[in-house]
């Protein structure tokens, strides 16, 4: 298991926050969370045709440039950092490895082409009315009508870019236990509603479906294993990205710290200032930490076991990924969190105005912070894991 980054991937990140430190300023931030499709579509096209970006975590066979959770969190990170509306996390971190997790070739063959050209916009629906995104807590059900035909009924909540994307992967559950159907767009029992949230650099939205119909993704019976592996990896990504947010908190208080005077003297200089921003240093390293171990592991047993290979059995549970996944979803989404707090703290009035930046990293950092699952029930399923 590799723990440090090559010179390929910090070429990446360097390349990525150059393009991101010119194209995706905070004023364009701003005009974009706030247009009708809530990115800027030809940054898209840079990212995915450029960059090939959408295609960093997506075998070679089907279009990618065959990288994995590493490769994905380094750029994850960065994305995080300038706080890019973009459907890259669901897109690529959410439905892109639920399909490659999936072990389903015709399903890998008709979808991840799209994906890696940045042609096909996707998400994963899990959460209900409850919020909870335990796969044993989902209602929705799912109806063979004949042969390989299905339809899916329920209502999904807090569906990460749900009213744009162009596929729709859906768990829901069947005679046999969960399962994972995907629902194309424009087809007929669809509804979609934009939610009103916190953070209008991502959007979320309720998915209304009426016996719509749907193909299933990956092994007949109970696929609860591979959703389960699918969400480990999309929190593993979440993690990265939640790392990158902590730090350009960080880095805009230890900025602020330095030129802004009180007294005659930087208030960096004070002791109380000067110490929480020391402490918030060694929380975002940590998280970092747990992050790319989290990325380390996943693409380890990536590598163990080719994503090709075929699922017909649901496969055993991995004995190291639910356990760094759980560790770095509930470490990294805490740290952020309080790095926007921080970073508000430090810079005192300021950081509470719609003018400042500092407030969007905190509405992201709470949003984030439930989406996947909240910390107590990374937490609580961590211990369990453990035997504690």
């Amino acid at each position: 298991m590799t723990l440090t980054h090559t010179k390929e991937h910090d070429e990446l990140r360097s390349a990525l926050r150059r393009l991101l430190g010119d194209k995706s300023p905070s004023a364009a931030v701003r005009r974009w969370m706030e247009s009708g499709e809530g990115y800027d579509p030809t940054l898209w096209r840079q990212l995915a045709g450029q960059l090939g970006l959408t295609g960093i975590a997506v075998p070679e066979e089907y279009g990618g440039s065959g990288g994995g959770a590493v490769e994905l969190g380094v750029v994850l990170e960065e994305l995080g950092r300038a706080l890019l509306p973009s459907p890259y996390f669901a897109t690529v971190a959410l439905a892109g490895q639920a399909l490659t997790a999936s072990g389903d070739a015709a399903a890998k063959a008709r979808w991840l082409p799209g994906i890696a050209a940045g042609e096909l916009t996707a998400t994963v629906a899990v959460a209900e009315e409850s919020g909870s995104w335990r796969i044993e807590d989902v209602a929705t059900t799912a109806t063979r009508v004949d042969g390989e035909s299905w339809t899916v009924s329920g209502t999904k909540m807090f569906v990460v870019d749900g009213d744009t994307a162009g596929l729709l992967l859906v768990v829901a559950g069947t005679d046999a236990g969960p399962g994972l159907f995907a629902v194309e767009s424009g087809v007929p029992g669809v509804a979609r509603t934009p939610l009103d949230t916190l953070d209008p650099t991502r959007r979320q939205a309720r998915i209304d479906l009426d016996e719509a119909p749907a193909v299933r993704v990956g092994p007949d019976g109970d696929a609860t294993a591979y959703l389960r592996t699918a969400l480990d990896l999309a929190a593993v990504a979440l993690a990265s990205e939640q790392v990158g947010g902590a730090q350009a908190c960080l880095d805009a208080a230890v900025a602020y710290a330095k030129t802004r005077v009180q007294f005659e003297r930087p208030i960096g200089s004070f002791q109380a200032v000067k110490h929480a921003c020391a402490d918030l240093l060694l929380a975002v390293e940590a998280a970092r930490s747990a992050a790319h171990h989290a990325a380390s592991v996943a693409a380890e047993e990536s590598a163990r076991e080719p994503a090709s290979s075929p699922a017909e059995e649901p496969a055993e549970e991995p004995a190291e990924l639910p356990t760094a996944a759980a560790l770095a979803a509930a470490y990294c989404a805490g740290t952020y969190t309080h790095a926007a707090k921080q970073n508000i703290q430090i810079h005192g009035g300021i950081g509470y105005t719609w003018e400042h930046d500092a407030h969007l990293h905190l509405r992201r950092a709470k949003t984030s912070e439930q989406l996947l699952g909240a910390p107590a029930a990374h937490r609580a399923r961590l211990a369990d894991l453990v035997g504690i």
